[in-house]
């Protein structure tokens, strides 16, 4: 099948102009091409000094390395070759025009570096999600977990659980096939039902914290909440230490949800400013004001800004149905009080501060306080085996077939339990890509950039 492929080539640095930039050719013709381009097939994984010649004019068009790394012993499995040559955009032209005048050979699509190498058996589709989320982290939290994803966290979980679920279904079929056979143990529908309570209560306990997980992946939410020209705005840009959001004096200015993304002592936050609380005639804010709540409602942790300057009476007056465990109190504009406030330790509020967003007074209390919340938060995912919405779905999935097979009894029919535990090892197949998941490769493999 690999020999059927055309060969195919795209740059996979970064985007010109560079010191550097790396030519990747991968296919069936890989050695032919770097044959025509620099004269010779390097010795395989050296680097070797070479000039670029265009194989028709044989103008030369750089002096560059080259590498050779032939099949199966590469990235994708297959015959593959880089060039490494000046990062000017002339060069990276000339280079490319030279490629493609050569036969069988293309430009590559989106992904598709990665897609031969899963198709190769030389990474699984969780490791393919890990290697996108490598691509795409932020901060040092989601370097680390899509690395560990890369290296098989999940994939090499979900592989051992399946071998031990098809080790449980031979037993069942065992006893259905041979149950006429002196030398087949008795009741081995009850060892295998042992077999299946136990990964069905250790793939549970993987389930148990998913959410934080794949919250990871794109954040703890924060939302700035509270009445009208409380401050939220100005609040937002100075943890964003940018003009993400219009400041104005009048109110109902923020109408839709604006937001915005941090990097918080390594953990990735996505702040979000809200549209002010309040009642109103005018549909616009209301929408907004929906919108607001909404996003309140399912945010991870809420800052009530309220006006310092004033009574504070806009902090005790909130609604109920916005109340939640971890809301904090946090009065702004204390610059323009009068009396300078004091947060009541007695408040409804998990914490409370006294700020001022415009000057920057008590904001390094509440960034640490933040800091120390998302270090909290995202505390138990160093061990965390799901990532992704995907995973999570098929190991429920999993779980459920598995307590479908227990329901059945220990005298129950073991043809129904045999195709339980079928259904859960398939189900552990499409979560590593083993079995049955064409209808979902295209979407993981569009995100990734040409080159990869």
């Amino acid at each position: 099948m690999a020999d059927a492929r055309p060969t195919i080539y795209a740059l996979s640095s970064g985007r010109p102009p560079a010191a550097i930039a790396v030519v990747r050719i991968c296919g069936p013709k890989a050695g032919l091409t770097l044959e025509k381009l620099i004269g010779r097939v390097p010795e395989p994984r050296k680097a070797a000094l070479a000039l670029v010649r265009d194989p028709k004019s044989e103008e030369t068009i750089d002096e560059a390395l080259a590498l050779w790394f032939p099949a199966p012993y590469s990235e994708t499995g297959e015959d593959m070759a880089e060039l490494q040559v000046h990062g000017g955009h002339a060069v990276i032209a000339g280079v490319f025009e030279a490629l493609a005048a050569i036969e069988g050979v293309r430009p590559a699509e989106p992904g598709e570096f990665t897609r031969r190498a899963f198709d190769n058996g030389r990474l699984d589709l969780t490791e393919v999600e890990g290697l996108a989320d490598l691509i795409a982290a932020e901060t040092p939290a989601q370097r680390r977990q899509a690395f560990r994803q890369l290296k098989g966290l999940i994939g090499d979980r979900a592989e051992a659980w399946r071998q031990k679920i098809i080790e449980a279904f031979a037993l069942v079929e065992a006893g259905i096939d041979f149950s006429d056979e002196a030398d087949v143990p008795e009741d081995l529908v009850t060892t295998a039902r042992i077999a299946a309570q136990q990964l069905c209560d250790e793939i549970a306990a993987a389930l148990a914290d998913s959410s934080r997980g794949e919250r990871l992946r794109d954040g703890l939410v924060v939302a700035i909440a509270g009445p009208p020209n409380a401050g939220k705005s100005t609040l937002l840009n100075w943890l964003v230490r940018r003009e993400a959001a219009i400041v104005s004096p009048y109110p109902g200015t923020t109408r839709d949800v604006i937001e915005a993304h941090l990097d918080l002592g390594g953990y990735p936050v996505t702040l979000l400013d809200t549209a002010g609380i309040r009642d109103s005639a005018e549909p616009v804010e209301q929408e907004g004001i929906r919108r607001a709540r909404e996003r309140v409602v399912a945010a991870d942790l809420v800052l009530w800004v309220t006006d310092g300057s004033a009574n504070g009476l806009e902090a005790v007056n909130m609604d109920e149905d916005l109340m939640k465990s971890d809301i904090w109190d946090v009065r702004n504009k204390v610059d323009l009080a009068v009396d300078k406030l004091c947060i009541n330790s007695e408040s409804r509020f998990a914490k409370g501060f006294s700020i001022s967003a415009k000057t920057g007074a008590g904001m390094v209390g509440l960034v640490t306080a933040l800091t120390a919340f998302a270090k909290d938060y995202f505390a138990e995912t160093e061990a965390s085996v799901v990532t992704r919405a995907r995973h999570r779905r098929a190991l429920e999935e999993c779980v459920a077939a598995l307590k479908g097979a227990l329901a059945q009894g220990a005298s129950g029919h073991e043809e129904l339990i045999a195709e339980e535990l079928r259904s859960a090892a398939t189900i552990l197949g499409r979560l590593t890509g083993r079995v049955d998941v064409e209808d979902i490769l295209d979407v993981i493999f569009r995100d990734f950039c040409i080159g990869k």
